[in-house]
């Protein structure tokens, strides 16, 4: 810890950092009951599909979605899942053509609300005394982060009036590059004009974000302890340059980079 350099910004993984999540209780009940209302508003032949099946199966393309998630961060460097390839492969490879190529056709807007029916998200206690200590150093904070649909981060930071704390929000179904390829690092550097070398980076997981930032070669390389960061998928020879329990332990390693007083 104590050779970490002053950073010339922050950028930060999303869920485990800035936000907590939790599935809400039957989540794919609800989306199934969605899909099926959309079926019917557009007048789908269903050819025997039931509210069962589209359940089923949505269960099974989140399981599938999670270990392809595993998968993708033994690649040096892998792409972003697509919207209908979650829709039309994960979750209805076996539907009627019908309703397959409905879901495919309107899979972006679907992820999108799956997004806001699946999780709850609360901003961590301590981020936003993280934020002033970096605006009182003048440090720009970026997010880069995996996401299936930015737009629902992007909608979150809007309810709770955080957007305008962040330099740049970077998504990885948007740019088409999901970590651990250092390119998101970079890009995160590159929004505020700076280089990895010059920048923390803060994420809650080994396998996408420790081994991300070693990629990348950031001037930090900081683990935020989350609910999952100790389910490691496989063996990582990577370490973190510091481990922090939680937004407050974060707060205490910038203060004391920067050599401001703890209030």
């Amino acid at each position: 810890m104590s050779g970490l350099i002053r950073p010339q910004a922050l950028l930060v993984d999303f869920g485990g950092v800035i936000v907590e999540t939790r599935n809400r209780p039957n989540w794919q009940r609800r989306m199934a009951e969605h899909v099926l209302d959309e079926f019917s508003s557009a007048g789908v032949s269903l050819n025997g599909l039931t509210l069962e099946d589209i359940e089923r199966d949505i269960r099974a393309g989140g399981k599938a979605d999670s270990k392809w998630k595993d998968a993708m961060s033994r690649p040096f460097a892998p792409t972003e899942l697509r919207y209908e390839q979650f829709w039309v492969d994960f979750v209805a490879g076996d539907w009627p053509a019908p309703p397959r190529d409905f879901v495919g056709r309107n899979a972006r807007e679907l992820c999108r609300v799956m997004g806001e029916i699946k999780q709850e998200r609360k901003t961590r206690e301590g981020f936003i005394e993280v934020l002033d200590a970096a605006e009182g150093s003048g440090i720009p904070v970026v997010i880069v982060s995996n996401t299936l649909m930015g737009v629902v981060h992007r909608d979150y930071l809007d309810q709770v009036g955080l957007t305008e704390r962040f330099a740049e929000q970077i998504y990885s179904d948007e740019v088409r590059v999901r970590k651990p390829n250092p390119e998101m690092i970079h890009r995160g550097a590159q929004a505020v004009a700076l280089t990895a070398e010059q920048c923390w980076y803060v994420g809650d997981n080994f396998d996408r974000d420790v081994l991300c930032g070693a990629r990348a070669r950031v001037g930090g390389n900081i683990l935020m302890e989350a609910r999952s960061t100790y389910d490691l998928p496989y063996d990582l020879p990577v370490t973190a340059d510091a481990i922090v329990a939680d937004p407050w332990g974060l707060l205490d390693l910038l203060e004391k980079a920067t050599n401001r007083e703890v209030a």
